[in-house]
């Protein structure tokens, strides 16, 4: 019987092997084909166990029925539902347009599945072994289901759009020639990317990525020791929450769910740089249990990053770096212990609204992570935490802060500048706790009051008979008040050692009031 009789009367035709006709009948039916052994170790698509030509269908033929199948049955819908079947040879769908349902389940492919810029309703791959998944640009009006699956030299989902979902849990996935495994670039999915344990042995690239609601990759291990990066996505947007949390092992319910007690829980690993430059995301980046595997020339980075939330809640990276350069974050949702070290953090121009610290985080350990983030003297990181803690009404909190910044900038200053900074911190700590003020100026007056008294009086440089009696509490007292004169300063002539005396007083008083006066004027320009 020739191909076009077939498809016109839906008959079986001649040259179709015996497995190949049951398929042809099924997908008219609607029906599942299974062609399981029922041994599970003879079964496994990825074992190493031979399936024969009873098991066995021509990829050919399989894109015959996709593309110009016969009609269903009367009251039927056809669709290609396929488990335990083996298709050789390459599949090529490229460019096609295809309306049935397909779904495939524990099936093994002999050679690499071709779909670039072809169309599909909805599209699963549960459980399969594939060589390599070329579906560059393919559509789907709705999902694209891959669970499970394994792909060998990886995956091409470049400017792939994706109607609804995008599945790839517990896939295990293996980096092609380029040295990527999954080449998700240009990807726009309509709702969820989930990828929940999955495995990435490669770059996972999701380069100027969309996503319509949220991405999951709770529990994925994403390795990569042949280059810098495992997840490259620069430009990436989700509209809701990007999670690189745990997941539990085995339940059925993964996504969105907190693990039942005695579940085993895995958790988020990256070995290797981990790349989300310039994202912007709706609601959150949430990196609570992550672990990180840096090498010394390997990044976090986060650079320009926009997002509401950040839970900064992972275990600390112990090489490496965290770059926050230039990003926008409303709430820091933290965690003492999740930081790294001096050196290995960076984040000047990195802005946040509000601190939301899990744990006991205290001030101390705040300065240590503004000071860990600034090699070089760099005032930003802590007139930002300064503004935070003031917006939350923790003033104090927020002087003690702007306090760590100038002893900061002091290791930067020549040696008289410091000099004058030693004595200011000393003193009246900048201007930041004025009260110190009143304490050495009223020890200063009661020791040169002191002295005073017992230097006897001094010689009068008016000669008038109107000059002030001679009061040693307030000679020395107008000698530590700039500006301000008090009849005595300019009437009474010290001589000898006491000139150097009242010389000190007046240096003293200058440095007082020009601290106080500077800690005044931040305190008006604040208010």
């Amino acid at each position: 019987m020739t191909e076009g009789a077939a498809l016109r009367t839906g008959d079986i035709p001649d040259e179709l092997t015996a497995a190949e006709a049951g398929m042809w009948q099924a997908f008219r039916n609607g029906s599942v084909y299974d062609l399981r052994s029922g041994d599970i170790v003879v079964d496994d698509p990825h074992g190493g166990q031979p399936w024969g030509p009873e098991r066995t269908v021509r990829a050919r033929i399989v894109c015959w029925l996709l593309l110009d199948g016969p009609p269903a049955l009367a009251g039927r819908v056809s669709s290609l539902k396929l488990t335990g079947v083996q298709i050789a040879d390459s599949m090529d769908l490229a460019g096609g347009t295809v309306v049935p349902y397909v779904e495939l389940t524990g099936c093994r492919f002999e050679r690499e599945v071709r779909l670039p810029e072809a169309r599909f309703t909805t599209v699963r791959l549960v459980n399969c072994s594939v060589p390599r998944l070329e579906a560059a640009r393919v559509q789907t009006e709705g999902d694209l289901h891959l669970p499970r699956s394994r792909f060998l030299s990886g995956m091409r989902l470049t400017d792939a759009q994706i109607g609804t979902d995008l599945l790839l849990n517990q896939a295990i996935v293996y980096r092609d020639r380029s040295g990527r495994s999954i080449a998700a670039d240009g990807l726009n999915v309509g709702q969820d990317l989930q990828a929940e344990l999955l495995e990435s042995h490669g770059e996972l690239s999701l380069r100027s990525a969309t996503v319509g609601v949220s991405l999951s990759l709770r529990g994925a291990r994403l390795r990569n020791p042949y280059g810098r990066l495992a997840l490259n996505a620069p430009q990436l947007t989700v509209e809701r929450t990007l999670y690189l949390t745990p997941a539990g092992v085995g339940g059925l319910q993964l996504s969105g769910r907190t693990p039942a007690q005695g579940t085993r829980v895995q958790r988020f690993e990256c070995q290797g740089g981990l790349r989300l430059d310039d994202g912007r995301f709706g609601d959150a980046v949430d990196l609570d249990g992550a672990r990180l595997v840096l090498t010394d020339d390997q990044e976090l980075s986060l650079r320009r990053v926009q997002v509401p939330e950040l839970r900064f809640l992972g275990e600390r990276p112990q090489r490496g770096k965290v770059v926050l350069s230039g990003a926008r974050i409303v709430n820091l949702v933290d965690r003492a212990s999740s930081w790294p070290g001096p050196g290995h953090l960076h984040m000047p121009g990195f802005t946040y609204e509000n601190l939301v610290p899990q744990g006991p985080f205290p001030l101390a350990e705040r300065l240590e992570w503004v000071a860990a983030a600034t090699a070089e003297y760099n005032p930003d990181p802590y007139e930002r935490l300064a503004a935070v803690l003031r917006a939350g009404g923790e003033d104090e909190d927020a002087r003690e802060v702007l306090l760590a910044k100038q002893r900061r900038r002091r290791e930067t200053l020549p040696p008289a500048a410091k000099i004058v900074g030693y004595a200011q911190d000393w003193t009246v700590a900048y201007g930041y706790r004025p009260g110190r003020a009143a304490v050495w100026m009223a020890v200063l007056w009661a020791a040169g009051s002191l002295a005073f008294a017992h230097a006897g009086r001094p010689e009068a440089g008016g000669g008038s008979a109107a000059d002030p009696p001679w009061n040693p509490a307030l000679f020395a007292l107008d000698l530590l008040l700039p500006v301000i004169d008090l009849g005595q300063a300019g009437v009474w002539q010290l001589r000898g050692g006491w000139q150097w005396l009242g010389a000190a007083l007046v240096l003293l008083g200058w440095v007082l009031a020009t601290t106080v006066a500077a800690g005044a004027t931040r305190l008006l320009r604040r208010n």
